[in-house]
């Protein structure tokens, strides 16, 4: 399973993507694959705020529903509006289609703690 060396991971299998102060965050293909038919998606409304360390949002699937953890603070500034009617999008392209929100965020310090690429395929091996 490819894992994108671009991107830094949480343990519960959130990605983040920083491409200056905007952050783009999803799940990965090893999440999506696990919760395997996701049939719903919620995303916080633009302009809201985010807080590290705290879920924001849900997924759910045939087989469970979970909360979305987010790594780092800051301003919801995009969400995949696309969700709302193909959540499947998750299952079939998490890095790319899938993606779920963009932060604008100024104090990407928290990024520093979460897994790399290797880390995380390491984690995911297990």
């Amino acid at each position: 399973m490819a894992v994108p060396q671009d991107c830094k991971y949480t343990q519960t299998h959130e990605w983040f993507k920083v491409e200056g102060n905007t952050i783009t965050v999803g799940i990965s293909r090893f999440a999506a694959d696990e919760l395997t038919d996701i049939t719903y998606v919620e995303l916080p409304e633009i302009g809201s705020e985010v807080t590290a360390g705290e879920d924001f949002g849900e997924i759910e699937s045939v087989k469970a529903t979970s909360g979305l953890f987010c790594a780092v603070s800051g301003k919801v500034i995009a969400a995949n509006e696309r969700l709302a009617d193909e959540p499947e999008l998750v299952n079939d392209d998490p890095f790319g289609e899938g993606w779920m929100i963009k932060i604008e965020c100024t104090d990407l310090s928290p990024l520093e703690k979460l897994l790399d690429a290797a880390a995380y395929e390491k984690m995911i091996a297990e």
